[in-house]
């Protein structure tokens, strides 16, 4: 796989080798399933799940390894559209889509679909305005494309900052996504936990780069897709639900309903440091602000998605521009296999805890018997799952049962009492989920300081090996920096991935979109619309997350601050491209030659 004879050749045989890999996994699975049957301990089997996926990805990560700048940047761009398409969905399916977002779905309920909404409707407007046509440009980086499109490295320099920081934002999630599962897995603290989920991704990632990320990917995402599916379809049939629950469970959450205003939703009297507790109904109510949140809440995702680099780049390593478009297609395909699954996980998994007549149930109990669960002593004992009689009455209530909503998919199998080998592999699909995003958001952001920063504008007369050894070393860098701060926990998964979609949407959408359409965009828009755009949104969120929730404007919270950078960045670049000269007439010609989908590349492959 070093050379491109022999990375060719194993494109050719990609069906031939992900073919055996499934067959493969699946039978180590059979093979935990067994030893659980003869009393092997449940820490045993998470361990080996863990150990077996990752020397998997380490193994692809190391035969992967090279020198070559095209295969490090965007994968010699031989990537096929279907795998490509995987690829994707396992750079998308992160630690917030496969272990937080049914979480938030439990505790939120029907607000939350606005999560799925956005980031699913966003590669629509990746697909429609954008993918194809950075293709056709032949950039290797987002912040390439804004340098070359306007020129000059301020601009370069800008790009390059908004995506440092919406990609840090977005990989502190995932790291914190690999915590939280090793930490239950393993039986060690959470602080630890990151540093051992930061292993993994930096074996995945720090020799291959791109070539490497790619064929990983693709063997995360069968895992993943495999461990959310089974607890899901086996949970749904044991409830009579059938082995398709996508389009049965309304009768569940009819049911919820029901014992909610049989239960009563009180707010919890007693906070618990980082936990939640079931205070919101599971339907919306169909209020006026309600819908204006779960609209300015898609739009914020959709937004973020067709902006954060870590996506983009993945449509670079195509073949071709119709390759690009076709792979989008496979992404969301891929996508929507697991978030067409999510709800229906959140609404099955909150009946068995709530449905007395189900031998599972928790909330009317006595809380010395719920304490005597083993699932409950489990995450109890890491410091995940809390219940606290503060009426006095001995009987969990539905304020008292306190849990982090990042363990809700994790914990599933335990609640629905499968046997521990499924916990094992939704384990192991998490860790793939968490450090499939997060080898790529790592990679979006040291390719950018090293092309972007380093080879463009501080040395440009470096040669292949140190821009590839500069990359690494900031891979490592930036990698454990991550980790230091997600085992701060500083906010939910699901907070830190909607903060990185605001600051990739307030700075770069508006400068990617018009870059493409509109001609008349200029260096001097461009510059003032990322920097006010992602300065407003910015300060905004200083602003709410500092003063509370009386300071949102408009019922804009800290979840939505796109709102707010992405209408400033849109007027700004106008008006300021308006009143400033119009480009010359070669960056008008580029800019049209990149509209049009056959043709070779804009950029000479000289990067």
């Amino acid at each position: 796989m070093n050379t491109q004879a022999q990375g060719t050749r194993f494109v050719d045989k990609l069906g031939k080798v992900y073919g055996l890999y499934t067959l493969g996994f699946l039978a180590f699975f059979a093979l935990m399933a067994v030893i659980e049957q003869f009393g092997v301990g449940a820490r045993t089997i998470g361990v080996l799940f863990l150990l077996f996926t990752l020397a998997i990805y380490a193994t692809i990560g190391w035969l992967s390894r090279t020198m070559q700048v095209e295969a490090y940047y965007v994968a010699g761009r031989e990537v096929p559209a279907l795998y490509n398409g995987m690829a994707t969905a396992a750079d998308w399916m992160s630690g917030a889509s496969f272990v937080a977002l049914a979480g938030g779905i439990y505790f939120g309920g029907y607000p939350y679909l606005g999560f799925v909404i956005g980031w699913t409707g966003g590669y629509v407007l990746v697909n429609a305005l954008m993918a194809p046509y950075l293709r056709k440009f032949g950039c290797y980086t987002v912040p390439d494309f804004i340098g070359t499109r306007y020129g000059g490295n301020l601009a370069r320099f800008c790009a390059v900052f908004i995506l440092v920081v919406a990609s840090f934002t977005y990989v502190t999630a995932q790291i914190n996504a690999t915590g939280t599962i090793a930490a239950r897995a393993l039986s060690i603290p959470f602080e630890i936990g990151v540093w051992f989920g930061l292993l993994g991704i930096l074996l995945c990632s720090m020799l291959g780069g791109m070539r490497g990320v790619t064929w990983t990917q693709v063997a995360q995402y069968i895992v993943l897709i495999i461990a959310y599916l089974v607890p899901l379809i086996w949970m749904s049939n044991s409830q009579g639900f059938g082995i398709i629950p996508h389009f049965g469970y309304g009768e569940a959450a009819q049911r919820i309903q029901e014992l909610e205003a049989q239960y009563g939703l009180q707010p919890a009297a007693e906070a618990v440091a980082g936990l939640r507790v079931l205070t919101t109904p599971h339907f919306d109510p169909q209020t006026s602000l309600d819908s204006w949140k779960f609209v300015t809440l898609a739009l914020c995702m959709m937004a973020g998605t067709a902006s954060l680099p870590h996506i983009l780049m993945r449509y670079f390593t195509t073949p071709s521009v119709r390759q690009a478009r076709k792979s989008v297609g496979w992404s969301l395909f891929f996508i929507f296999l697991l978030y067409f699954s999510a709800p229906a996980l959140a609404t099955l998994t909150k009946l068995q805890l709530l449905d007395p007549t189900l031998a599972t149930a928790v909330v009317g109990k006595a809380v010395e018997d719920v304490m005597a669960l083993e699932w409950v002593k489990n995450w109890s004992a890491v410091g995940m799952l809390s219940v606290v009689d503060q009426s006095g009455d001995g009987i969990v209530q539905l304020n008292e049962f306190f849990m982090r909503p990042d363990i809700v998919v994790l914990a599933t199998p335990e609640i629905a009492g499968l046997p521990y080998v499924i916990s094992g592999l939704v384990a192991a699909g998490g860790m793939a989920a968490a450090m499939s995003t997060a080898d790529g958001l790592l990679l979006a952001i040291a390719n950018a300081l090293s092309h972007d920063l380093y080879y463009k504008i501080i040395d440009p007369q470096a040669d292949t090996r140190r821009r590839l050894v500069v990359a690494r070393v900031l891979l490592v860098g930036i990698g454990a920096l991550a980790a230091l701060v997600a085992s701060l926990k500083l906010t939910g998964i699901l907070g830190a991935v909607a903060w990185a979609f605001c600051f990739a949407s307030s700075g770069l959408f508006f400068p990617l979109v018009l870059g493409i359409w509109w001609k008349r965009a200029n260096r001097a828009g461009a510059i003032a619309g990322m920097i006010a755009g992602f300065v407003a949104g910015s300060l905004y969120l200083w602003h709410v997350y500092g003063a509370g929730p009386e300071a949102q404007l408009w019922s804009i919270d800290h979840l939505r601050f796109g709102m707010i950078g992405m209408p400033v960045s849109l007027v700004v670049m106008v008006v300021v491209s308006l009143i400033t000269p119009a480009p010359d007439a070669e960056t008008q010609a580029m800019v049209e030659e990149t509209r049009i989908p056959t043709g070779k590349t804009v950029l000479a492959e000289t990067h």
